[in-house]
């Protein structure tokens, strides 16, 4: 048969191929908004929160200048060991009024372990959240692909204008066991297949970037992907944070170097004052 022309139907076209192209592209309209409607506002942070967080950007960025710190070395010594010793002390770590401090045999605090995602409310609405956008994203597709499969299995709806390799043959004519079709062929569950990953341009044009019916989410949910359940994120570990970064502040200690060490020479060096040693 690959020498030889098929020809279809024009009822193919208009009550198949172009059904199932709008039915795509208003599915994903139509996805993007109800996900946008299931998109619950976000929640303040406490203030224990941010700053427990604040406190270990604060010596994030401490550490990473140290090389050319713009502090004096009097500022920074102070500001290194305060961190140090709050953070050994556990004074940034959120507290949990239910359970009293606790202590290790050196004497620093131990933070109480991380809250389980199941009875955590927070984490909970999280996770509950992320399931309903699953949902909305699956279950359009399966109901779409089953109507493909149930109404149209079988059919050949249009031939590609360009030459292909066999290679692409399972991937254009799926549902048709034709070993001698030309590959330029394609099934109707091959083109709901082409339109599920092809029309991401037309979603960017319709609705902007960063909509909800781009296939980018789509691929850890398609049949292609295996496991695709998404990944939750684990609640972090403060006191662990701490003390590593506590150890990291006294590495960065011996590579501290200020900034504005023997900046008059320098100065003087750079418009012709003194000799350039």
């Amino acid at each position: 048969m690959s020498g030889e022309s098929l020809y279809l139907d024009p009822q193919i076209r208009d009550w198949v191929l172009f059904p199932i192209t709008l039915v795509m592209i208003l599915v994903g309209i139509l996805r993007n908004n109800v996900t946008q409607l299931l998109v619950s506002s976000p929640k303040k942070s406490t203030r224990s929160a941010t700053r427990e967080q604040r406190a270990l950007l604060r010596a994030q960025i401490l550490r990473a200048n140290a090389k050319s710190s713009p502090l004096p070395p009097s500022y920074y010594t102070a500001h290194t060991d305060d961190l140090i010793a709050a953070f050994a002390a556990g004074r940034y770590l959120k507290e949990d009024p239910s359970r009293p401090n606790e202590v290790d045999e050196h004497g620093n605090r131990i933070a109480p372990a991380p809250g389980n995602m199941l009875t955590d409310p927070s984490m909970m609405e999280g996770m509950m959240g992320g399931m309903k956008n699953q949902a909305v994203m699956m279950v359009p597709q399966m109901v779409i692909m089953g109507w493909i499969n149930f109404f149209f299995q079988g059919f050949v709806l249009i031939k590609l204008p360009f030459p292909l390799t066999l290679g692409f043959k399972s991937m254009m004519q799926r549902g048709i066991e034709t070993p001698d079709m030309d590959v330029r062929w394609v099934s109707s569950l091959s083109w709901y297949f082409l339109n599920w990953f092809g029309l991401n341009g037309l979603y960017r044009l319709l609705l902007g970037d960063g909509n909800a019916a781009t296939d980018q989410k789509d691929l850890a949910t398609s049949p292609f992907a295996g496991a695709g359940a998404p990944v939750m994120n684990q609640p972090q570990d403060y006191n662990k944070l701490f003390a590593s970064e506590s150890e990291n502040l006294q590495l960065a200690q011996g590579l501290y170097s200020w900034i504005g060490d023997d900046v008059d020479s320098r100065i003087l060096r750079r418009y012709g004052k003194l000799p350039v040693a």
